[in-house]
């Protein structure tokens, strides 16, 4: 590449580069300077994956007073335990309010289960709840008594 086409930021024989014009791979659109494969290490699962599905609600553990302290966490995983502890938060949420993936999420937060500075609970499925019927059932019946 010669000089000249350094300074403009051209790639020679680049075929969608328009003479004479620079050709920029880089504007701030193009999101954050870390990218998300960086951030999991290249991981799509962490060691202990727990379900972790997008209505799993994260709990701070209290070893988690102040995860800034703790040199080997990224600052990701720092904002993640801070942000359940101002109130428990789901892993939708937390990939939203994060601005990540869900998947870097999930890998995130299992990193934390693994750590214990997070637990993780799961809200009890529809199925699983008592009938209404058989409630409304109960409640005449302590009437009765």
């Amino acid at each position: 590449m010669s000089d000249a086409d350094q300074r403009a930021g051209e790639r020679p024989g680049d075929p969608s580069a328009p003479p004479g014009r620079p050709l920029h791979w880089f504007d701030a659109d193009a999101g954050p300077v870390v990218r998300p494969y960086a951030m999991t290490r290249g991981r799509t699962t962490s060691a202990g994956q727990h379900r972790l599905d997008l209505i799993a609600v994260v709990v701070p553990e209290p070893a988690a007073d102040d995860p800034g302290r703790d040199q080997t966490l990224s600052p990701e995983h720092v904002e993640i335990v801070e942000r359940c502890g101002d109130a428990p938060q789901s892993i939708a949420e937390l990939a939203a309010g994060l601005d990540l993936p869900v998947g870097v999420v999930r890998v995130l937060v299992g990193d934390l289960v693994a750590d214990a500075l997070v637990h993780v609970t799961r809200p009890v499925p529809p199925a699983e709840l008592p009938d209404e019927s058989l409630l409304r059932e109960v409640i005449n019946g302590l009437r009765a008594l």
